[in-house]
């Protein structure tokens, strides 16, 4: 079946329609909203989009999103070297320092473990974590991974890499529901599972 729309509708709302959690029928809303717009929006978009992908990378030492070889948060000589608290995603920080209750420092997987999709420890940055842990002199790493099966399985594996090195690991506490993500937390509870954190048993 032929689509209603022109090429370049169509290819706009096939594009859109590749971004996580956006459906057909968003992708068709937001296309013809943008072909509607005036020239000067769609084109602030499409440089919003463009600074983005050339100016945004990774942060050298953790992995969060920065504009610099550090990113902000790893830059603040005030935050606590001696606590790492693990994450998935850059969007898990943003949740986590909303509560306002950690202030050591991330380290960003970009990920979790999932074998059925081959997302091994090799496609992550759990490597790179390692040799952080003499460098900033870490005597406690946070392991804040979503509390789905990949997280609990991602937490178990950091778990056992890091406790024969004497490095207390510990487990964000109960609070979060099973299967959700942390960027949907709200501030109170996310902020006491970090308060009652727990050791990792492996």
């Amino acid at each position: 079946m032929s689509s209603p729309y022109t090429p370049p509708v169509q290819t706009l709302i096939d594009e859109l329609g590749k971004l996580p959690g956006v459906g057909p029928r968003s992708a068709q809303r937001m296309a013809l909203h943008i072909v509607k717009s005036t020239t000067d929006d769609a084109s602030r978009l499409a440089r919003a989009i463009s600074d983005a992908k050339d100016k945004v990378r990774y942060c050298d030492k953790c992995f969060n999103l920065s504009e610099s070889t550090l990113c902000g948060i790893c830059a603040d000589e005030r935050r606590d070297s001696s606590i790492i608290c693990v994450v998935e995603d850059s969007r898990d920080i943003v949740a986590i320092e909303r509560t306002g209750e950690f202030r050591g420092r991330y380290h960003v997987l970009l990920g979790s473990l999932d074998p059925l999709q081959g997302i091994g420890p090799d496609q992550l940055k759990i490597r790179e974590l390692i040799p952080r842990l003499d460098a900033e002199e870490v005597k406690e790493v946070i392991v804040c991974t979503n509390p789905n099966t990949e997280g609990e399985v991602t937490a178990m594996y950091i778990g056992r890499l890091l406790k024969p090195l004497g490095i207390r690991v510990t487990r964000i506490a109960s609070g979060l529901p099973v299967g959700g993500d942390l960027e949907y937390a709200d501030e109170v509870t996310l902020g006491r599972a970090i308060d009652g954190r727990r050791d990792i048993d492996v």
